[in-house]
């Protein structure tokens, strides 16, 4: 018997009545969903500047790096509350396990902040630095060595910071893919899906701000190649789950006729994806003036994603099963 089959099955499934039943919360899909976007934020400012060499002119592409430090501690945040014993979670720190997704994100996320603050140093303007060294009082010295360094070594923090945004972003998908227990989530399209789920929130993040002519197209275009990596992906694990076994077909059918399908295919394929995918395609061959109305739409799809699969996963089991 294959130990990875074996399921308990009991009566006890209402979470009013077991609470710990109800495994993953509002929380995880929040992690997931900030993670995903800070990892394509780090993946676009770094191939942004590598590409045109030069960085950020605006007052808010400079600021991105920061702004993505927060984003990612509000998202580690959510993962904290969702936590059972929080004291232990220095654990995490304590060693590395190679074969466990949870402890490649711990780690991860670790390097995440000393990148994102090298990446946002080195890419200030002179004035922002002088007003950065203004508030650091005694700390002007450390900021000064801090910011030579980012200034010396700029391009291997750039690619660095992609590698690690693209290690962030497959992780978040790989954190449920591994879990085989759940049938919507143990697919290998996971990891790839939720990277090109986070280039893309991370782009229409971006597009939210005010950013350069240049880098606004450039960003239009990379967006509109993510969203279209997004469908086929989309598409493979659909196919994938629809022509496999029982336990995919039972998967699949959350997505293709369950209680989760209209929410799913409403919020993330046509109004995460589909329509933005046309909006950024006119904007592009007609040269229409940006909205707001594109990114927004991406985001909440994006956001959509997480919590539909999330939630969708939790309700798959092998005890399902015919």
């Amino acid at each position: 018997m294959n130990p990875q089959l074996v399921e308990i099955t009991h009566g006890r499934t209402n979470p009013g009545i077991d609470p710990v039943l109800h495994a993953w919360g509002w929380e995880v899909p929040v992690y997931l969903f900030l993670g995903g976007l800070v990892a394509g934020v780090m993946v676009l400012l770094a191939a942004l500047e590598l590409q045109r060499r030069a960085k950020a002119t605006t007052p808010a592409g400079q600021a991105m790096p920061f702004v993505a430090i927060g984003l990612i501690s509000l998202g580690m945040g959510a993962l904290f509350l969702d936590l059972a014993h929080k004291v232990h979670v220095y654990r995490f720190y304590l060693s590395f396990e190679a074969t466990s997704p949870m402890s490649w994100g711990a780690w991860i996320l670790m390097i995440v902040y000393p990148v994102l603050l090298l990446q946002g140093l080195g890419g200030l303007s002179d004035g922002a630095r002088d007003w950065l060294r203004a508030k650091a009082g005694k700390l002007s010295g450390l900021l000064d060595r801090v910011a030579a360094f980012a200034d010396a070594k700029r391009r291997p923090i750039l690619w660095t910071s992609m590698a690690v945004g693209a290690g962030l972003g497959v992780y978040t998908g790989l954190l449920l893919g591994t879990l085989s227990a759940r049938l919507l989530w143990n697919s290998a399209v996971m990891g790839p899906l939720f990277l090109a789920s986070g280039v893309s929130t991370g782009a229409a993040l971006l597009l939210c701000v005010k950013l350069d002519h240049e880098a606004h197209h450039t960003l239009v275009r990379w967006d509109t190649v993510a969203i279209g990596a997004e469908l086929a992906l989309l598409a493979v694990l659909l196919l994938g789950l629809s022509t496999g076994g029982s336990a995919q077909q039972v998967a699949a059918d959350t997505l293709l006729g369950g209680r989760y399908t209209p929410y799913f295919w409403s919020l993330v394929v046509v109004g995460g994806l589909a329509v933005p995918l046309v909006l950024n395609l006119v904007e592009m061959r007609r040269g229409l003036r940006p909205t707001l109305l594109t990114p927004a739409l991406v985001l909440i799809g994006g956001f959509a994603l997480r919590t539909l699969v999330v939630a969708a996963g939790q309700t798959t089991g092998f005890g399902l099963l015919p």
